[in-house]
């Protein structure tokens, strides 16, 4: 193994331990703001991986800042493997404060770079952390491992737009 595979794998296993991010077991029901009132809005998604009983339930806030609406925050709470925990708590530490497009755009690189079957290299500048998860591209039966959160992600993303009146994309 060499010494930056020994380092990815190092960085999975403290994410699946350490388990970054807000404790969705311990915060209220979701609530979604009304339109002009500088609350947040909020989508919650509970995804299943039926293939190994890996789940998520990812809860992602929408607010807006000087520059616009940001992702104010991911809450998760999970059962799986090491890879789709590291992968959740990896994405809730590298999404607050990424615009909506901008974190769509890195569930698209992700996604893409885990269908390529380890052909495509990982831009580690857009996906930080996340790119250590790079190597499970070459094992298909652990790529809805490493999608799961970020399935979430999209998903509850898409909810959280919804309940503003955004309108969705195609």
């Amino acid at each position: 193994m060499s010494g930056l595979d020994s380092l990815y794998q190092q960085l999975i296993l403290e994410h699946s331990k350490t388990r970054s991010g807000g404790d969705l077991a311990n915060l209220p029901a979701a609530a979604t703001g009304a339109p002009g009132t500088g609350q947040s809005y909020t989508g919650q998604s509970h995804q299943l991986n039926p293939i190994c009983g890996d789940e998520i339930t990812l809860r992602l806030s929408l607010g807006t800042d000087g520059d616009g609406q940001a992702v104010t925050e991911i809450h998760w709470d999970g059962d799986g493997c090491a890879i789709s925990m590291a992968s959740a708590s990896i994405l809730s530490e590298m999404a607050p404060g990424m615009s909506p497009m901008s974190l769509r755009h890195t569930i698209d690189h992700f996604r893409e770079l885990m269908r390529s079957r380890g052909k495509l290299e990982a831009d580690e500048e857009l996906l930080q952390d996340a790119a250590a998860l790079a190597g499970v591209a070459k094992y298909p039966a652990r790529v809805k491992c490493a999608m799961l959160a970020w399935v979430a992600a999209e998903d509850a993303l898409r909810q959280a737009e919804a309940s503003q009146g955004v309108p969705q994309a195609l």
